[in-house]
């Protein structure tokens, strides 16, 4: 890429135009090379959108969320509205965790579109937004963190809604925050969904396993369910991820057990983190009276295998009160 468009690719954070590539001296000849194929080789740059383009290097490098990130500031440059970025769009330059089924569409928030709508993978909301629930992020119109997890809610359900809330919380909107925005859709459809994700969010979860996971546990009634839960016996402490009385509930997501150069975040061998979870956990059970220990991965947390998951769980459970008292308290 010549230097003037390496200039405006990085003053764009990535994205570029067609018109950019012809006022830096590319002809149209060298544009259908650049995005086609030639032979078995796919071209140099990646189509984003119509006439928006980013070098196949960066997107390549990418995860998911930086492709997504990717794909949202492409639509920043060919949008011709007013509308603000929101939904799954505003998480991501939020840089909240995001599920992939929210990155199928951009979704843009404008007041004068006539229902909502998708065209061209960008899906248009009806809706006023406040100032309060605007904010500037890199030269684009976002909503604020709070605005962003009750969309979340509402666009994909309680258990997705839980999931952004979380993060919301703990990357600091406050509670009277989400309160308003929720009463700024309070006549709309779906806001019980809304509302329930709000009353159950908590900002204890510290990804989005440990969020699902919580709801997992709170679909089988056993009790109030505390997040990051300290256990310490005067010399070390831990936090549990969960804890239902005197159970506690640890999520082990297999990026903890990757290590770093091939994309997780394990700064050892896999075979000493597992001896040292297993030293730790061995700890939690006999510490402050002692604890039953749950544990739960991710492949847990769906279909079949979530229902086997909830069945163990009830058991283990049953047997921590069996031996150590009531869950409650």
């Amino acid at each position: 890429m010549r230097p003037a468009l390496q200039a405006v690719a990085a003053r764009h954070a990535g994205p570029f135009t067609r018109q950019d590539a012809l006022r830096c001296g590319y002809t149209e000849r060298e544009l259908k090379t650049l995005t086609g194929r030639s032979g078995r080789r796919a071209g140099d740059w990646v189509v984003l959108a119509r006439g928006v383009y980013a070098d196949r290097v960066l997107f390549e490098s990418c995860d998911a969320d930086g492709r997504y990130l990717l794909q949202v500031r492409a639509r920043a440059l060919t949008l011709r509205t007013s509308g603000v970025f929101s939904h799954a769009s505003a998480a991501v330059l939020h840089t909240m965790p995001l599920r992939p089924r929210w990155q199928a569409l951009v979704h843009v928030t404008r007041p004068d579109v006539h229902g909502g709508r998708s065209q061209g993978g960008v899906k248009h909301h009806r809706a006023m937004l406040g100032e309060r629930s605007v904010i500037d992020r890199g030269g684009l119109r976002i909503t604020d963190l709070a605005r962003t997890g009750v969309d979340i809610a509402r666009e994909h359900g309680f258990e997705d809604g839980v999931v952004a809330l979380d993060a919301a919380l703990r990357m600091g909107a406050g509670e009277v925050q989400l309160q308003e925005s929720v009463e700024a859709m309070s006549s709309w459809a779906h806001v019980g969904d809304v509302r329930a994700a709000v009353e159950f969010a908590d900002a204890g979860a510290q990804n989005p396993g440990e969020s699902l996971m919580r709801v997992m546990l709170g679909e089988l009634g056993l009790g109030k369910i505390e997040t990051q839960y300290l256990v310490t016996d005067g010399y070390r402490t831990a936090y549990a991820d969960a804890r239902i009385g005197r159970h506690l509930f640890e999520f082990d997501g297999r990026v903890k057990y990757v290590e770093r150069d091939l994309g997780g975040v394990a700064d050892r061998p896999p075979g000493e983190i597992v001896w040292e979870e297993k030293r730790r956990e061995d700890w939690l059970r006999r510490t402050q009276g002692g604890h039953g220990v749950s544990r739960v991965i991710w492949s847990e947390l769906f279909g079949a295998e979530r229902r086997r998951t909830q069945r163990r769980i009830v058991q283990e459970v049953q047997e921590t009160v069996r031996r150590f008292g009531p869950a409650e308290g």
